[in-house]
């Protein structure tokens, strides 16, 4: 018991550690960080339960049990909206998306003190939790009856997983292509963990007719191990650590990348800019990095892939990401999605006389690394100023011969 109980402790401090840290992180996506953070501070509140039940500390569990129930409910669609914007590139949640968040606001409604509600029994509670059956809490523990939590809350935890795989099957990222981004990998990594923990809360009620208390400490040991493991090899992989957790990344997606976003890095003293974060960099390294960002797109054809991101480029160059985005913005003029859409436009301007009598040109586009056709012609516009049709008319044909030139 003492081994447990240390085991659950270190997991409890990494857990809050994690949460805090991307709660309060000024990078990365605010909506993405907050959502991963939901999830870290659930998983600490039930081990910290957990640990005031093993400990003996029948007085303040109730407190905190009541106190971490909502995020229980919320925590199963956090994961479900996490994993799904990931592989969608959103940025923000839309407005139907916060329906998801009806059970987390029943769950405030149970577990409010309301003055009609008959005294709960927390002996009952509490040795359940003993038997680690967090999912099947048999006695009420709220306002509603108690198959709101032990049907409630295993219905969210199964209806959301399946719901999640099913999302990330139909986008395909399982193919060769998809799956060799970095970004993906981390997609199909923490889909995996997230499976891994929410299917092993299930094992306690499969081992119920067996009554050994044995079993429901070697489960709960188990869970606790692997958790301990992802950690030091998360603390041990600088891409995963700085890519998601301790600096979320910055998904750059078409709903909200625009010219708005620039760092202006030695503002005019007249003229008032808001503070951005200065580069500790030489000129000659700043130059440095963007050759070499150059020369890997240009030799190695990512924009062909339709889900490369800023994070992939900065790992496959073992560059920060913020440094590859002072670049783009600053030397190079443009953003990430703008600066790979112009090698998108210009591998297409060259296929296209190539093609054009046996493929459409959404066909071309899309072997040209454009997911979308609306994202295609919105490109196309921005770089040449014209429609594919009208560009490659008779009256552009100069112009077309021109840019061809350019490219080579």
């Amino acid at each position: 018991m003492v081994f447990l109980n240390f085991l659950t402790s270190i997991s409890c401090f990494f857990l809050l550690l994690f949460s805090l840290h991307l709660f309060f992180a000024k990078q990365g996506n605010r909506m993405l960080n907050c959502l991963l953070s939901v999830m870290f501070f659930s998983r600490f509140g039930q081990l910290l339960v957990l640990l005031l039940v093993n400990s003996k500390h029948h007085n303040l569990f109730p407190f905190f049990h009541q106190l971490f129930t909502p995020f229980y409910y919320a925590s199963s669609a956090c994961f479900f909206l996490y994993i799904t914007s990931l592989v969608n590139g959103r940025e923000r949640l839309e407005k139907n998306e916060w329906l998801h968040f009806v059970p987390l606001g029943l769950a405030i409604i149970h577990v409010v003190l309301w003055p009609f509600v008959p005294p709960i029994n927390w002996n009952v509670i509490a040795l359940d939790l003993t038997h680690n059956k967090q999912l099947f809490i048999s006695e009420r523990s709220g306002l509603f009856p108690a198959y709101f939590y032990y049907l409630g809350r295993p219905a969210l935890v199964l209806g959301y997983l399946v719901a999640t795989w099913y999302v990330v099957v139909k986008s395909g990222i399982f193919r060769e292509r998809k799956a060799s981004a970095g970004g993906k990998k981390w997609v199909l990594f923490f889909l995996k963990v997230g499976t891994f923990f929410q299917l092993i809360s299930f094992l306690p009620m499969m081992s119920d007719g067996l009554d050994n208390p044995v079993i429901s400490s070697s489960i709960f040991a188990l869970s606790c191990m692997v958790l301990l493991v992802i950690m030091i090899f998360v603390l041990h992989n600088p891409g995963v650590l700085y890519g998601y957790l301790f600096v979320a990344v910055d998904w750059n997606s078409p709903a909200d990348r625009s010219e708005n976003i620039r760092v202006i890095p030695t503002p005019e003293p007249s003229v008032a800019a808001p503070a951005v974060k200065r580069i500790n960099l030489l000129p000659d390294q700043l130059s440095a990095y963007a050759e070499s960002m150059k020369s890997f797109m240009e030799e190695k054809k990512t924009y062909l892939e339709p889900d490369f991101q800023i994070v992939d480029l900065a790992l496959a160059l073992n560059v920060p990401v913020h440094h590859c985005s002072f670049v783009l913005n600053n030397l190079i003029g443009k953003n990430f999605r703008d600066w790979i859409n112009g090698y998108r436009i210009r591998y297409f301007i060259g296929q296209y006389p190539l093609k054009s009598e046996k493929m459409i040109i959404e066909a071309i586009a899309r072997e040209s690394g454009f997911k979308s056709q609306r994202t295609f012609y919105n490109a196309f516009k921005k770089e040449t100023g014209l429609m594919p049709k009208v560009y490659f008319s008779g009256e552009k044909r100069s112009d077309f011969l021109k840019t061809i030139a350019t490219i080579e």
